[in-house]
């Protein structure tokens, strides 16, 4: 049986001992720095005391796992994947996102590469129903392809759940992004992670090298609700993400040929239920996909969700200016994210 650690028991640090129980995994240790955390966890689990470490580096060298989930706040990954690494783990799950700058993120894989270690970033979005059935409809030839995609969500930030979305976009066009504008809201809200943290709202544009388009709005007057559309050259797909709802229109056959200036022409619509935002299973998903080897969200696939946060950043301090996606981005900024 794989033996798995985990270490950050937080609210997405238990969601990861709950995968690793759904999954039939022999859970060998469980580390929170925070003795108040530590203790909540070892009081509500009812797991052997035997489990429980506050330091990390006694875990790892005591429990042995094969497979190490980090779960803690962003600017620990890197630290902690270099521990892992020296440890002797075969795969490391780290959440996003993937660390606070891109040098933290390039030391992460090459310590990984270096060591023979899977290291995968928990970005889900590949193996959700919400993503994967609008994927699949819009590859159908009715629709014309993807030409954007639009995320209409409340504060939910940039960083923290912004990075999803990059990802999702890159998943859904295939491609990777090029260019990046951005605008942030001056309001500055109180981060639920700490005071030390500060994670941007605001309004993010991407674009990709056949001129997809992304647009994201998660301003900080805006409290409910992710929705997400995706246009096409004869249609649009809708979906509600929390209410697990989606609606696709499209051009009916004899008007597919139609000038897209006849946007009002008659559809054929389709209503179905779908699974709502859950990050269990996606997240068992993700690590499935990691101990088989197929298929899962890679570190270079974190370090680029960081390249488009970081140019986000960056276009914002300029004013909206377009910012490229590529080599000239600051490798030793960092950004306060949790």
């Amino acid at each position: 049986m794989l033996k798995i650690s985990i270490i950050g028991l937080g609210r997405m640090g238990l969601r990861h001992v709950q995968v690793a129980r759904n999954l039939g995994l022999d859970i060998v240790g469980l580390c929170d720095a925070n003795e108040q955390t530590l203790a909540g966890a070892a009081g509500t689990l009812e797991l052997p005391s035997g489990v429980f470490y506050s330091d990390a580096g006694v875990m790892l060298s005591t429990a042995r796992p094969d497979c190490l989930v980090i779960a803690t706040t962003a600017p620990s990954h890197a630290g902690l994947v270099e521990l892992a690494a020296r440890s002797g783990v075969s795969m490391i799950l780290c959440e996003k996102p993937m660390a606070v700058s891109l040098e933290e993120c390039d030391a992460m894989i090459g310590i990984c590469r270096s060591a023979g270690i899977r290291l995968a970033i928990n970005h889900q979005m590949r193996f959700m129903e919400q993503y994967q059935l609008p994927k699949r409809m819009l590859a159908q030839p009715r629709f014309g392809g993807l030409t954007s995609v639009g995320v209409q969500a409340g504060n939910f930030g940039i960083a923290m759940n912004g990075t999803h979305y990059f990802e999702m976009f890159r998943f859904m066009t295939d491609e990777s992004p090029i260019r990046v504008s951005a605008h942030f809201s001056k309001e500055a809200v109180p981060n639920p992670r700490g005071a030390q943290f500060k994670d941007a709202a605001g309004t993010v544009r991407i674009e990709t090298e056949s001129g997809q388009r992304f647009y994201m709005d998660c301003w900080t007057d805006q409290g409910h609700g992710v929705n997400a559309v995706y246009m096409a050259r004869n249609g649009r797909i809708t979906v509600d993400e929390l209410a697990g709802e989606l609606v696709a229109v499209v051009r009916e056959a004899e008007h597919s040929e139609l000038p897209t200036t006849r946007y009002g022409m008659p559809v054929e619509t389709e209503r179905l239920s779908i699974t709502p935002a859950d990050a269990v299973a996606p997240s068992a998903a993700v690590l499935s996909a990691l101990i088989a080897g197929v298929d899962y969200p890679t570190g270079e696939d974190g370090r680029l969700a960081m390249e488009v946060l970081i140019a986000a950043h960056l276009s914002h301090e300029n004013g909206g200016a377009v910012v490229s996606i590529g080599p000239e981005l600051p490798r030793t900024l960092k950004l306060p994210i949790a």
